[in-house]
């Protein structure tokens, strides 16, 4: 006998705060049957979708729970991020815009909202959204730790740390909280946090706050030089961060093997005719931000930021398989790629974003798996791919955290898988410069600082812009910084990054003879 509709209504809520994702799907389609009109029926069975990365079915619940109940502020919220997710950055905003109508003073939406709104790079928005948040719960330490993280992408430095000891003077238990703030200046020894940090570490055996606090810790100890102790703090984090997330240095490798033999199984000819993308790509930490912001201050370039737009056109293109290129049928699926559709679809998704300058710049660094594919599909686009000295390159990926539910950095949480993932990038960027010759530029991140004029003026004749002034004066472009490097950026050009690894040579020794097993050349 099936349960009464609430009752499953109760036990699908249950699931979804529980994170029993297929659970949820399964309640949700059970009440739809008893009440094929029932809103909360595709609502729950969407968000499930949503959570467990079915991105076409959880989109086609939404908007069916939307159309339902279109004045539901909670259903507008999570169709929006699902279009985000997708890479529909209008249809999002303006379900967004459409959420912000329903519920302006409901606290826990607006911090959803500035959520959408960063992701979709309107980061005035986005603050104006989580500043809404925190005046409606001003005890929620959460939105004060959002609007800090906003703040700082605009470079309003003084305001974030403001907002940081605030969300930590409402909850020291808002981890990430601890690493931001040391990032946000250099630390000395007459002013830091190691105290309150290494009080806090003592008391704490949850692995998210021993990743954050021995990292806030480490980047902390390194300002002041005390660089072995940072460089133990370092380790001991990462290893915290790492536990079970159950990675192995064969997945990213049969990713790597897979997108090879699908391009090379791919059709020759096609491609949508568009010059206005510049893709920058690399390895994360190696310059990426730098790049995007010389050439994003030419007044004919606008920065549409970290785009995961074509990993998810080319997904479609490739039938959305179930974990994408992980697919054992991925080769076969790209042999039915229309470059000419894939490129359209890529572009359309942008909208209206990228239309307002002649040119935008598209800055996922890890759009160097799928540099062979942009090419074909945008034959007019141009690739700039940043390289920088392998063991820094190793040592400042193992330094970073990054987002921890995404399933691209599960290499950094230990040194040498990161330079196990280092070779693999190598290896594939030697596949693309073959297999797509005189479409990707290599750019030297050490040349770069150290002959800033002449590295510029070749990346704007490679992307065939005008000689602009500006772009040596990067310092002074006021657009929003939504990447790791968001403080760094705005600094005039330093060498302060160059040869870091040197600090930890004895630390690195392994690292450095993977890397020379693996033909890296390495300085001397």
């Amino acid at each position: 006998m099936t349960p009464p509709i609430d009752q499953l209504h109760a036990a699908a809520r249950t699931a979804l705060a529980t994170g029993d994702w297929y659970a949820a799907q399964r309640l949700g389609a059970q009440m739809a049957q008893i009440d094929p009109l029932a809103p909360a029926a595709y609502f729950v069975a969407g968000v499930g979708a949503l959570r467990s990365n079915q991105l076409g079915p959880s989109i086609a619940l939404l908007q069916r729970a939307v159309s339902l109940a279109p004045d539901e502020a909670d259903y507008a919220v999570e169709l929006a991020r699902a279009y985000v997710t997708d890479g529909q950055f209008p249809d999002a905003v303006a379900e967004a815009d459409r959420a912000l109508a329903l519920a302006p003073h409901d606290g826990r939406l607006l911090d959803t909202l500035g959520v959408i709104y960063g992701r979709v790079n309107q980061h005035e928005r986005a603050i104006d959204a989580f500043r809404a948040a925190v005046d409606a719960r001003p005890l929620d330490a959460n939105h004060r730790f959002n609007l800090a993280t906003a703040l700082a992408f605009v470079g309003r430095i003084d305001e974030a740390e403001s907002e940081l000891e605030s969300s930590l003077g409402l909850d020291l238990r808002i981890w990430r909280a601890h690493l931001f703030l040391s990032q946000l200046r250099c630390q000395t020894s007459e002013s830091n946090h190691l105290d309150r940090l290494r009080a806090l570490l003592l008391s704490s055996d949850q692995p998210e706050a021993r990743l954050y606090l021995n990292m806030a810790i480490s980047k902390e100890l390194e300002d002041i030089g005390r660089d072995a102790e940072a460089f133990s703090c370092l380790v001991a984090g990462k290893t915290a961060g790492g536990a079970g997330r159950g990675y192995t240095p064969g997945r990213d490798e049969a990713t790597v093997g897979a997108l090879i033999e699908g391009f090379s199984r791919a059709p020759v000819e096609g491609g949508f005719p568009s010059a206005e993308p510049i893709f920058i790509i690399g390895m994360p930490r190696t310059g990426t931000t730098l790049v995007d912001r010389i050439l994003s201050s030419h007044p004919d370039v606008r920065s549409a930021g970290e785009l995961r737009n074509f990993l998810v056109a080319l997904n479609n293109a490739t039938g959305r398989l179930p974990g994408f290129v992980s697919h054992p049928q991925f080769p076969q699926h790209a042999e039915a790629i229309d470059w000419t559709n894939l490129g359209r679809a890529y572009l359309a998704s942008t909208r209206p974003d990228t239309g307002q300058s002649p040119r935008f710049i598209d800055k996922l660094p890890h759009n160097f798996l799928y540099a062979g594919y942009i090419a074909k599909a945008l034959p007019n686009a141009r690739i700039i791919c940043l390289r920088r000295n392998a063991i820094d390159t190793c040592l400042s990926n193992f330094r970073q955290v990054f987002a921890l539910d995404s399933p691209y950095f599960d290499y950094s949480f230990d040194l040498l898988d990161t330079g196990r993932y280092y070779l693999l990038f190598d290896r594939l960027m030697a596949f693309w410069q073959q297999a797509v010759p005189g479409r990707v530029l290599e750019v030297q991140y050490e040349e770069l600082v150290d002959n800033q004029a002449a590295v510029t003026r070749r990346l704007l004749e490679f992307c065939g812009l005008p000689w602009h002034e500006g772009c040596l004066r990067f310092e002074d472009n006021t657009a929003a910084v939504a990447t790791a490097s968001a403080i760094q950026v705005r600094e005039p050009m330093n060498r302060r990054s160059v040869g870091r690894w040197r600090r930890y040579e004895k630390q690195l020794a392994e690292l450095v003879q993977l890397l020379a097993l693996g033909g890296v050349v390495t300085p001397d």
